[in-house]
C-alpha cells in the first residue's frame, strides 16, 4: 500500500502495524515514493548479519604485531 506523506503522519501506529503485518509501506510526496517502512525483522533480514560496535573494534587487524612505543620525553610546555 502507498501511503502520502501527511496521512503516514497522522496514522503512524497503523502504518507501523501494516509493515509489521503486511509487509513494506511506501510512503509518498506529490506522487512520488520517498521512502519505505519496513518491520525490524524485515529491516535485519535485508542489512544482513550486522556485528555490534563491540564486535565491529574486535573485528579488526592485531594491532600487536606493530612495533608501536610511546615516547618517553615529557610533554611540550604550551604557554596559554
Amino acid at each position: 500500500m502507498a501511503w502520502q506523506i501527511q496521512e503516514a503522519k497522522q496514522k503512524f501506529s497503523e502504518l507501523i502495524k501494516r509493515a509489521h503485518q503486511e509487509g513494506p509501506q511506501v510512503v509518498t510526496r506529490h506522487g512520488e515514493e520517498v521512502a519505505v517502512v519496513v518491520s525490524a525483522e524485515t529491516y535485519r533480514r535485508l542489512s544482513g548479519s550486522a556485528k555490534d560496535f563491540k564486535a565491529f573494534l574486535l573485528s579488526g587487524p592485531d594491532l600487536g604485531e606493530l612495533d608501536i612505543q610511546r615516547s618517553t620525553e615529557p610533554a611540550r610546555t604550551i604557554d596559554l
